[in-house]
């Protein structure tokens, strides 16, 4: 039997809107000040939106606010396992202002997605943590999520990809 819910009563979490677009993506640009990253340009700040909100849409984006101020938001999207034979709900991003932590809304936004996994008949869940954000890793330990040693992340970037070869595979019907 699952454990009974927390107070984040004070917290609200809506579907990304179309009008939510200019604090979704200063929320974005929080997260990429956070991590000391370089915030998206105005093309892929267009395309988070685009694609937010397109016929098929490519993730599906949430957003927490407290006292009528916009907090956190969290990405999500669903992959495959052919394992399980079930889909994967992948938490993409998880983020709260840091002035706004403390208040709840970075586990009721946790919270919620694990929920639409569940009601989804996701076999799980994963996401990834940056191995310097102990904070971050300590809030996932104590929600009882497990650290996979094991898995190692690999990845191609754009410009790598364009280095690989064609396949010369052709598909036929």
């Amino acid at each position: 039997m699952p454990a009974s819910p927390p107070d984040c009563s004070h917290v609200h979490i809506r579907p990304l809107r179309r009008e939510d677009a200019t604090a979704f993506l200063a929320l974005i640009d929080a997260l990429a000040d956070y991590e000391k990253l370089a915030r998206p340009d105005a093309d892929a700040r267009d395309r988070l939106i685009r694609d937010a909100f397109a016929d098929a849409p490519r993730y599906e984006a949430f957003l927490a606010s407290v006292d009528g101020r916009d907090v956190g938001y969290a990405i999500i999207y669903e992959t495959y396992s052919s394992f399980l034979a079930l889909p994967t709900l992948y938490l993409e991003d998880i983020f709260v202002l840091p002035d706004a932590r403390g208040n709840r809304a970075g586990l009721a936004l946790f919270l919620h997605v694990a929920e639409l996994a569940r009601d989804r008949g996701c076999g799980r869940m994963d996401w990834t943590v940056l191995d310097w954000n102990t904070l971050a890793q300590d809030f996932y330990d104590k929600l009882g999520a497990r650290h996979l040693k094991e898995w190692q992340l690999y990845r191609l970037d754009a410009a790598s990809l364009e280095q690989l070869p064609p396949s010369g595979v052709r598909i036929k019907d």
